[in-house]
């Protein structure tokens, strides 16, 4: 345990603009507030532990078995009830880096021995993750689009990646951020990778959803990897209240993607000015932006919060900023313009 690295989560102030930890900046969908009005007073009694209401209900939403769903507290346990499943000690777990920081903490959790591969221009180089494949390979995580640099692999590269991927090696597909994406661009993994046996795909409703409090994710994937994932979930983690939020979010798809596409019109904005003073942004499918400025990302995250925006820097590396309101996007790139002069 001393070796495991601590998950970092984004800073948190009430007198900052919070841009750090990829949350939905529109508040509670309507649906979900009445729930929780209703409901506050049913959180003194424990929840039903198999989730069958909300499952049902992820099935239906997405035209699938509700023996193909499986939930826990939020996507990143669903990939350690996953992990847990399928990965004893000593097997290997391949994964792009950076990616998803939790993927090596679930690694490691589970007795796993992590093998991550580089990025390619800030993108999963697909090439050569299968080419990482050996016969201790049991689990590849491909989070699409990739947290924390936005980008996304598209439909041909995915599929022939798929292709290479042995029959007994399990393929996870991240898609936390896949309301963002552009469906010219991206793959409906769900969709488009259904009838693929050793493939699972995992999502949120953290996001675009706007319950990342309540802590509620999901995946769906072949019934007897699921069933496997069922079984390493903690008792009760997903509280009845979230059940019956995500249950209610499900509804309002109209509203999540009304609210989304005012996040990528903004992401998109954001984008282009950062451009515009200098600064190198790979093309983003999700509600964040990446800048790649390595050494500097350190600095660059305090002369931000010095200015009371909160940004997710990773150290040597780069800074994720989640795309929030037109106004606080705009008190970010007055910063961004300042650092760009001081740096210039």
């Amino acid at each position: 345990m001393a070796g495991l690295p601590a998950y970092v989560a984004g800073r948190k102030s009430p007198d900052a603009i919070v841009l750090a930890s990829n949350e939905s900046p529109y508040g509670l969908l309507p649906a979900v507030e009445a729930v929780i009005n209703d409901l506050t007073a049913g959180v003194s009694r424990y929840p039903d532990m198999t989730a069958a209401r909300l499952v049902e209900a992820i099935a239906e939403h997405h035209g699938v078995t509700p023996e193909q769903v499986a939930v826990g507290a939020g996507s990143v346990e669903v990939v350690g009830q996953i992990a847990a499943a399928v990965v004893d000690a000593g097997d290997e777990v391949i994964y792009g880096w950076r990616a998803f920081e939790a993927y090596p903490i679930i690694t490691t959790v589970v007795g796993g021995t992590s093998v991550p591969v580089p990025l390619r221009d800030h993108v999963h180089d697909l090439d050569a993750m299968a080419d990482a494949i050996t016969d201790r390979t049991r689990l590849v995580l491909v989070c699409n689009p990739n947290n924390p640099t936005g980008t996304a692999v598209g439909y041909d590269e995915l599929s022939r990646f798929i292709a290479r991927v042995p029959s007994e090696v399990l393929v996870v597909i991240d898609e936390a951020y896949h309301h963002y994406t552009d469906p010219a661009a991206v793959p409906d993994a769900l969709r488009d990778f259904a009838d693929v046996d050793n493939v699972i795909v995992t999502r949120t409703f953290s996001k675009a959803f706007a319950l990342a409090g309540l802590r509620v994710g999901y995946c769906v994937g072949p019934s007897d990897v699921v069933s496997a994932a069922r079984k390493t979930q903690v008792p009760f983690s997903v509280s009845g209240l979230g059940q019956a939020c995500a249950i209610a979010a499900l509804g309002e798809e109209k509203e999540v993607r009304r609210r989304a596409a005012l996040t990528v019109t903004e992401r998109d904005r954001v984008s282009r000015e950062l451009v515009g003073l200098g600064f190198d942004v790979p093309p983003s499918q999700a509600n964040f932006v990446w800048l790649p400025i390595g050494a500097a990302a350190a600095s660059f995250g305090e002369h931000c919060a010095a200015g009371g925006v909160l940004v997710r820097p990773f150290a040597g590396d780069g800074v994720r900023v989640t795309v929030g309101l037109p106004e606080e996007n705009d008190r970010f790139l007055e910063l961004a313009a300042s650092a760009a002069e001081n740096r210039g």
